[in-house]
């Protein structure tokens, strides 16, 4: 695991627990208004040192910033940058960067539509599928699904897409697939 996937980790273990989401919440309401400690006890209904106790763990990960006269601001930019490190990780990420007019079909690595059947971007999806998944020799449906599935939660669409556009070929019976054709490096 990278240094930032870690810190994303850590970043988000910290929002796990209800108190310290909600404090978080609270403090990205209020933007650069911001918070004390009494006003945030109150909001969130906790004592004033459990409080005080959630913003000291939110502003030593980074998610909230104190000043010198008591008063703390959420730091929503640790919040992206953390899902940005967690995005770059998804295994689509390094092909997208080669087919930007793509990007409006993923959200955070995932294929979320499929672009229409008879536009250029079509074909263009067909070829960033064909090169996730390097094909080099005859695999059957469970191993292309269980690859697609990483990327998309419409594997039969995505799998049809690419045998469609002949990325894949699949034999008569539909349960071995193969490169159709070769996908450019």
């Amino acid at each position: 695991m990278s240094a930032d996937a870690a810190r994303a980790a850590d970043i988000l273990s910290h929002l796990s627990s209800p108190q310290r989401l909600a404090a978080y919440a609270e403090l990205v309401r209020r933007g650069t208004e911001g918070a004390t400690i009494a006003e945030l006890a109150f909001t969130i209904d906790v004592p004033v040192q459990k409080a005080g106790e959630t913003l000291a763990r939110l502003v030593g990960c980074g998610l909230a910033t104190g000043t010198g006269n008591g008063v703390y601001r959420a730091n929503p930019g640790v919040l992206r940058e953390a899902a940005a490190a967690v995005d770059a990780l998804q295994p689509l990420a390094p092909l997208l960067r080669d087919y930007p007019q793509l990007r409006g079909n993923f959200a955070h690595g995932r294929l979320t539509s499929l672009p229409p059947t008879l536009g250029e971007r079509y074909e263009l999806i067909g070829e960033l599928f064909a090169r996730y998944l390097a094909l080099d020799g005859l695999c059957d449906e469970d191993q292309i699904n269980a690859r697609l599935a990483a990327v998309t939660d419409d594997v039969a669409g995505v799998r049809r897409m690419l045998v469609d556009t002949g990325w894949l070929e699949r034999d008569r019976a539909g349960t071995t697939y193969g490169p159709g054709r070769p996908v450019p490096k």
